[in-house]
């Protein structure tokens, strides 16, 4: 294995243990329906989350309030000398793939019959820590210097274009007067 993907498998194994994932599968419910409870709560802070479930009139938010509780178990676990009281968790990605559909038939008029699809779905939940406005400054600020740099180097890259046209500029002697 070379060093860049030794280095990258080694980053991505330490994202992994700060990480909590929990999955929900083939739950009961149209995926239409778990993604407008899914949509409340992406990006939210886990307290804040449980408190959107818990009195949400939906029958799926109950559902996604039990997966995000077993998320959080999840994340004490792999992080057992950490208190959850002292981090700041949300929830990071929240993904409702469709599941297998069951196909029924229902009775109609003049002997015919309409097919109901019974649909179910999978749900996966993921949750991390919070970042602080430390850590969004930090990153704004690199991102920033980089446009910057980017920015330099298409100016003298430029500049010597124009240069070099300048240089290669050919004066015809014997133009017609």
């Amino acid at each position: 294995m070379g060093a860049r993907k030794r280095l990258r498998a080694e980053k991505l194994k330490a994202e992994k243990r700060v990480t909590a994932i929990a999955s929900l599968r083939d739950c009961p419910t149209s995926p239409r329906k778990m993604r407008l409870v899914a949509d409340m709560i992406r990006g939210v802070e886990i307290n804040k989350a449980l408190g959107m479930l818990r009195y949400s009139k939906k029958e799926a938010s109950v559902r996604l309030e039990k997966l995000l509780r077993s998320a959080i178990a999840n994340w004490e676990a792999k992080n057992q000398g950490v208190a959850l009281e002292e981090t700041p968790l949300c929830v990071k990605t929240i993904c409702v793939d469709g599941g297998r559909q069951l196909k029924r038939i229902q009775p109609a008029p003049q002997g015919r019959a309409h097919r109901i699809r019974k649909r179910s779905n999978h749900v996966t939940l993921i949750v991390d820590r919070m970042e602080t406005a430390a850590t969004t400054a930090t990153k704004a600020e690199t991102k920033t210097a980089a446009k910057k740099n980017t920015a330099a180097a298409a100016k003298t890259k430029t500049a010597t274009k124009k240069t070099a046209a300048a240089e290669t500029e050919v004066k015809p002697e014997n133009a017609a007067n």
